[in-house]
């Protein structure tokens, strides 16, 4: 059996055996078991893959699997993984390892949240292996509608506005996905032969440049709701606040990269005469989304909306990246994919934690916290400090690598959007030092927070796994960036091909 049907199986077989647990802590025994499995697997997955390519193994595609699914639409279950999607896979089981337990105090229908929880995970694992489009577009349906259930009946504050308005606007997206999907479905064989959604298939298929051209908006900007795409991100900070603790994590960690995986793998990988022609509209808006959401995150007093337009922030900068159609700059995206997926788990886990204990989420109203929870307090400054890029951890050398491969280009438009880009860093300094500031260093206002307890072990693990992740990166990339680069080596062939 290939590997990565496991990506799919254990969590089907996590959610039955929940259906048939008697009792809540069986649920989330049970839960933790099984997304345990599902990292030792995508560790076994990432070994076995370096392990390949170490051995001269220079396939385009490792561990492919091929099934005939409808054999009339020529529809496939056709599943492999190359470097860039190994890395989403890793990240992905990390966070929703985290994510468990960071939730294993959910009291309130433990089984339907657990449930709903890890569907949606076993939907971005599914996107992340698919190699048919149709499948794809079928695993991204089932990684996003369960937010609508998770938000709406688990969330807090105006849960029911966010969890619609998130819900509409994904199915927004989601609509101009498949009709860009369908073009490429009735374009992919110009000779007459049969039609096919096969993404390595459609890949050699030279479209003609009319066709990328009306296209191309409708996947870029269809992946780009997700991937907060300014104008299109304002569904990200009302969602990210009334979410609950993990869901924040799945949504900003792992779900929004779905929309940079699917910019960069779709979008731009098919039909790259167009993202050639087009990119400096989308590289624009990509910049004043990188500003937008950083300066937006100054003003905010909320934990949570700070952290949100953060996102909005880091994940315009990996559409940015994308947009520079050079190497350096794309392995920096996949490594802003990573790395932020894993600093803004840690956020919003911390903020869970915190508000569990203090029952706010404005830094007006806490203070002191150093004192009373040391644990939690050094976690939060250490995923601040990887959120402004201090070196040494996982922000620094994504972002560094972004900027350095966007200034490769000569021309004054890029260079002048790098440099508007690459100062949203000042103002994530601004917040982050804010927040540690106010919230963690000055004196205790509030007597009661004299009884606060630190972090329980669950929360250690949960938290720990996550820092373990930003600090490993920061101090040794090399292996995850040799990895990222070799994936890269198809689209950046095309691309050339299209530029010149």
């Amino acid at each position: 059996m290939n590997i990565l049907l496991l990506l799919i199986i254990i969590p089907i077989l996590t959610i039955t055996g929940i259906l048939f647990a008697r009792e809540d802590k069986h649920v989330r025994v049970i839960s933790a078991i099984g997304m345990t499995f599902q990292l030792i697997v995508s560790a076994i997955i990432i070994l076995w893959f370096l392990a390949e390519r170490n051995a001269g193994n220079t396939a385009e595609i490792l561990f492919a699997s091929n099934y005939v699914w409808y054999e009339t639409l020529n529809i496939h279950f056709y599943i492999g993984v190359d470097g860039v999607s190994v890395a989403m896979i890793g990240l992905t089981s990390i966070v929703i390892f985290a994510g468990i337990f960071a939730s294993w105090d959910v009291d309130d229908l433990p089984r339907e949240f657990f449930t709903s929880l890890i569907l949606l995970s076993s939907g971005v694992f599914g996107f992340f292996i698919s190699l048919d489009l149709f499948t794809m577009f079928l695993f991204y349906e089932i990684a996003v509608i369960p937010m609508y259930l998770l938000i709406g009946i688990w969330g807090s504050g105006p849960r029911q506005y966010s969890a619609m308005k998130l819900t509409l606007m994904l199915m927004g997206g989601s609509a101009l996905i498949l009709v860009g999907l369908l073009g490429l479905y009735f374009n992919s064989n110009p000779t007459g032969g049969p039609l096919t959604f096969n993404l390595i298939e459609i890949a050699r298929v030279q479209i003609p440049l009319n066709t990328q051209l009306f296209f191309f908006p409708f996947l870029f900007i269809g992946f780009g709701v997700l991937g907060a795409l300014f104008p299109f991100h304002t569904w990200s900070p009302d969602g990210h606040a009334s979410a609950p603790t993990a869901v924040s994590m799945l949504h900003a960690g792992v779900l929004m990269k779905l929309g940079g995986y699917g910019c960069y793998r779709v979008a731009v990988f098919l039909l790259p005469q167009a993202a050639h022609e087009l990119a400096w509209i989308f590289i624009i808006l990509a910049t004043i989304g990188v500003i937008y959401g950083a300066l937006g995150a100054i003003w905010q007093k909320d934990l949570k909306y700070i952290n949100a337009y953060s996102s909005v922030s880091h994940c315009a900068l990996v559409l940015f990246a994308i947009l520079m159609f050079n190497e350096t700059a794309m392995n920096g995206a996949i490594m802003q994919m990573i790395s932020h997926g894993i600093m803004t788990a840690l956020f919003f886990a911390l903020i869970g934690m915190i508000y569990g204990r203090t029952h706010t989420r404005y830094i007006n109203e806490m203070s002191g916290l150093m004192k009373v929870m040391p644990f939690l307090a050094v976690a939060y400054v250490i995923a601040g400090l990887a959120s402004l890029g201090l070196p040494g951890f996982s922000g620094f050398v994504a972002e560094m690598t972004i900027f350095v491969g966007s200034f490769q280009y000569s021309d004054t438009f890029h260079r002048v959007a790098t440099i508007i880009a690459a100062s949203s860093i000042v103002a994530t300094a601004v917040y982050i030092l804010r927040v540690v500031g106010m919230m963690l260093f000055e004196k205790i206002r509030n007597p009661e927070y004299e009884l606060i307890t630190d972090a329980k072990w669950y929360e250690r693990l949960s938290t720990g796994t996550l820092i373990f992740g930003i600090t490993a990166i920061g101090i040794a990339p090399l292996w995850l960036s040799t990895m990222i680069t070799g994936g890269l080596g198809p689209i950046m062939q095309k691309l050339f091909l299209a530029m010149n």
